[in-house]
């Protein structure tokens, strides 16, 4: 069962001018059952809330977003074992502390009593400092317990990351932060009960979908918005909290984004995804959320530039013009102005006919380029600048296509091994419809060419095939019209 839990340090009156405490920190959970949400990990039979009421757990790392609950969980862990919790900050403390704290642990230990050492923010330690922990979570001086906002994958190294259970704790319901907000406003001992405050089903609503699932920043806009009431009020007791005073109080709504951390791969993979799958509304959302939370719009058109090359290519040639002019209006023009030229490059691109045709041939020809490095270039198709090459038999066999009227002689153009090699097969989709045309046609010449050229043939008698025409495409098919250049 958890240790007796201490008593208050807020204040009986809320409402006083001096409040030692937040109230976010004032509201933290004292029990388990106090703590809203993350069922999945604390709901009664939960493995992890067996082991923290009975007292075995072990080394652990909570991975969330801000006001999800990580410090509160790491308090009641070493509430419920009766363990001495001792907070440490990756931000303001190295490891001269860490050795401060260990031998503290060293002694408590000797007393029969352990040590749960919370290290919040603890991707903010690079890799060799991360290392002073291993020897005394190893041999059971402390139980660590690490706080991250950050892909541990990505931030913690990872023999470290190999003694520690990962847990993860997603943005708090809306549902569960209105119940917090509920049991802020009655509780007359460590809440706001004393103000004898209402509010509006509105303002809970602001307060809960704005907090993005932050239980510390709805509980500091509850507090402002009551602060702001109150005063209207010169303090007297009662009021109601309208959405007008949660809005005063709030103020901008901040953006969840973070530009070196993983929601920056998060949400540039998403607007990739949304372009990819043809659906301009998830691209230009993404896009802008990228924007308000500061992403360099530069990154965003490099990105954007890459995607028409690698995922529409010649399915749509003018794709990759598009994508150009938006990074140059841009660089241009600035923001905001400029942003709406990626915003229609992001709308061209996910209605553009998709075809990755080019990059899987780049992909081939580079592994048969590795896989055939000394293949030397075949004579007739090398450069003879002078009579030693040209005696060498440099360029002797090459037929000048442009002595035909096809424009189009058959010759090998490939080394001996790598000769039939099929790189560049194009999609069927867009222009790419009008490329397998040529390329056909162009096949059809060099199969009626080799005929004639067989025992008993006339080359000169080999019927021609008619050059291709471009069509227009029909109109039920996901393509632009292209005109064949």
């Amino acid at each position: 069962m958890p240790r007796p839990p201490g008593s208050s340090s807020g204040p009986k009156n809320p409402g006083s001018a001096l409040l030692p405490e937040p109230l976010a920190a004032r509201m933290r959970p004292r029990t388990l059952d106090e703590f809203l949400g993350h069922e999945q990990l604390l709901g009664p039979g939960t493995p992890l809330r067996t082991e923290i009421e009975s007292g075995t757990v072990g080394s652990m790392l909570f991975w969330g977003p801000p006001g999800s609950g990580k410090t509160t969980l790491g308090r009641l862990v070493a509430q419920y074992t009766d363990r001495e919790f001792v907070p440490f900050s990756a931000v303001t403390e190295g490891v001269p502390r860490v050795r401060v704290i260990v031998g503290e642990a060293e002694a408590r230990r000797a007393e029969g009593r352990g040590t749960v050492l919370f290290v919040d923010e603890i991707h903010r330690f690079n890799r060799a400092q991360q290392d002073a922990f291993l020897q005394y979570v190893e041999n059971g001086t402390l139980t660590l317990i690490g706080a991250t906002t950050e892909n541990p994958s990505f931030e913690i190294n990872g023999a470290l990351l190999s003694r520690l259970r990962v847990f993860v704790l997603a943005p708090l319901a809306v549902a569960d932060l209105a119940a917090m907000v509920r049991t802020a406003l009655s509780d007359a001992d460590r809440g706001l009960g004393a103000l004898h405050l209402t509010i509006e089903d509105a303002a809970l609503d602001q307060i809960t979908t704005e907090a993005d699932g932050d239980a510390r920043r709805a509980l500091t806009s509850l507090e402002a918005a009551a602060s702001f009431v109150t005063r209207q009020r010169r303090g007297a007791a009662g009021g109601v909290i309208t959405a007008a005073a949660v809005r005063d109080a709030m103020q901008a709504r901040v953006a969840r984004y973070d530009k070196s951390g993983e929601e920056h791969y998060n949400l540039i993979s998403a607007y990739h995804k949304a372009l990819r799958g043809s659906d301009p509304q998830g691209a230009l959302y993404w896009l802008a959320r990228m924007i308000e939370g500061g992403e360099d719009p530069m990154y965003i058109a490099r990105r954007t530039v890459r995607f028409a090359a690698e995922d529409v290519g010649l399915a749509d040639p003018t794709a990759l013009r598009v994508a150009l002019d938006a990074r140059d209006t841009y660089h241009f023009l600035g923001s905001p102005e400029g942003e709406l030229a990626l915003a229609e490059a992001a709308v061209y691109l996910a209605t553009a006919p998709k075809s990755n045709s080019v990059y899987r041939a780049w992909g081939a020809a580079l592994d048969l380029a590795r896989r055939t490095p000394a293949e030397g270039v075949p004579l007739h198709i090398r450069n003879a600048p002078t009579k030693l090459m040209k005696d060498l038999g440099y360029g002797r066999e090459y037929q000048y296509a442009h002595n035909v009227p096809e424009a189009y002689i058959p010759q090998d153009y490939l080394p001996d091994a790598a000769a039939g090699s099929t790189l560049y097969e194009p999609g069927p989709f867009g222009f790419e419809k009008e490329i397998a045309k040529r390329l056909a046609w162009w096949s059809d010449l060099r199969a009626k060419s080799e005929r004639g050229r067989a025992p008993g043939g006339d080359a000169g008698a080999a019927p021609q095939p008619d050059p291709p025409r471009t069509e227009q495409p029909k109109t039920d098919e996901p393509t632009r019209d292209q005109t064949d250049g």
